[in-house]
């Protein structure tokens, strides 16, 4: 009996260590699953941390508006309202010794101004497009692969008494880069440099005018101060006088187009193609004297860009500049060839200022700065300026004399505007 007692004993005692075994691998099992899942999500988290440092999106959006409203005012002025919608956006992707960086920069803008002429005005209008690849082939040093556009939304007209003409529309002009060059990138202290330098660089300039663009536009000028006179005759009596003179204009006109009877601009004025290719210096003078028009101008020589970023708290500054020059020598020069044809004769004709100054070390130049400050969150103080000289781009001043001259954008601004 006290064996049997025993036996039962030493089963139940093998029994209970079994279970115990049994109990403690499998807390052992859970507790090797648990770790290793742990890991492999910290795995995953770390993935998704380094991903989402991969890539840095910032920039900034808003709208600048003012007006002005006066009653009695002695000093004189008019009521007016403006405003410009505008956005900066910059798209960063660094991983390992890859670079991709794009900036979107753009902004257009309208004025009301309370007059009979010319109450709404185009204020500003401006889109300007860069992206570029680099690989990281030494510390802070990129070999880069460019690419950049510029132009603009709408239609830009001189606004002047009278009729108004089209000094630039959509793709005329537009400036088009491809480069492959050496990107040099730094962080310090809140700040972003680079500089890129190319030396196989191209520029195509566009002044495109369609055909049917160039006859209706061509056609609004020519018959533009005819039609002023019908929109601000001040009676019935001048109104119809006005409408019978555009009649005759416009028959004469459409009967011998182009119109060659109307004097405000001369013949190649008259014509917007012409003319706009002419101020945009896409054409170019044969050995004959004759210019040749064209739609686009490629070039081919060395470009130089330069940037700074620099963020502090809510302050931000950002300011670019672009230099271009193509490796061309200078080109057939109408002045020169009329005063060798003619010696001891002055030159006076309207063509001194063609493109033959688009040679090399005459630099097309681009300079851009933007300073903003963000305050109570949503409101946004911001002033920007644009630098521009293009040789072979031909600018009237207020005598109406066209030459190569700097062309200089300054705008302040407070309104509603939202930085990230």
């Amino acid at each position: 009996m006290k064996k049997m007692k025993k036996s039962i004993l030493s089963v139940a005692l093998c029994m209970l260590a079994t279970l115990t075994m049994t109990a403690q691998s499998v807390d052992k099992a859970k507790v090797t699953t648990n770790a290793d899942a742990a890991a492999k999500a910290g795995e995953d988290l770390k993935k998704l941390e380094n991903a989402e440092k991969a890539w840095k999106f910032d920039g900034t959006v808003g709208l600048n508006a003012a007006a002005t409203g006066l009653v009695n005012w002695a000093a004189g002025g008019k009521n007016n309202v403006n405003g410009i919608v505008y956005a900066k956006l910059h798209l960063l992707y660094h991983k390992n010794a890859f670079a991709w960086e794009t900036n979107f920069d753009t902004d257009f803008g309208m004025t009301w101004i309370e007059q009979k002429e010319d109450a709404f005005q185009k204020s500003s209008d401006n889109i300007k497009l860069a992206t570029k690849l680099g690989w990281e082939f030494k510390t802070n040093w990129y070999l880069t692969v460019l690419g950049s556009f510029q132009s603009q939304y709408a239609l830009g007209r001189e606004y002047l008494d009278g009729y108004n003409p089209i000094g630039s529309k959509w793709l005329a002009p537009s400036y088009t880069d491809f480069s492959i060059g050496i990107d040099w990138k730094k962080s310090y202290k809140g700040a972003d440099f680079s500089i890129y330098l190319s030396p196989v660089a191209g520029r195509v300039t566009t002044a495109y005018i369609g055909e049917n663009w160039n006859k209706k536009y061509t056609r609004e000028a020519a018959l533009g101060t005819y039609q002023h006179a019908i929109d601000y005759a001040d009676n019935p009596a001048d109104k119809a006088a006005a409408q019978a003179a555009y009649d005759a204009a416009a028959e004469a006109y459409d009967n011998n187009y182009p119109f060659d009877g109307y004097d405000f601009y001369c013949q190649s004025h008259n014509d917007l193609r012409s003319r706009l290719q002419e101020k945009y210096g896409t054409y170019v003078y044969n050995q004959e004297g004759d210019r040749v028009f064209r739609n686009a101008r490629a070039e081919f020589g060395l470009s130089f860009k330069g940037a700074i970023a620099y963020t502090y708290q809510d302050f931000k500054l950002s300011t670019t500049l672009a230099l271009f020059t193509p490796y061309q020598g200078k080109g057939f020069n109408v002045k020169e060839a009329w005063e060798a044809a003619n010696p001891g004769g002055t030159y006076t004709g309207y063509y001194e200022w063609s493109n033959n100054n688009r040679y090399f070390g005459h630099f097309d130049v681009d300079w851009d700065v933007a300073l903003s400050y963000q305050f109570l969150k949503c409101l946004q103080v911001t002033l920007s300026t644009s630098l521009k000289y293009y040789p072979g781009t031909l600018i009237a001043n207020k005598e109406g004399v066209e030459a190569e001259r700097c062309q200089f954008k300054g705008i302040i601004g407070l309104g509603v505007g939202y930085s990230f």
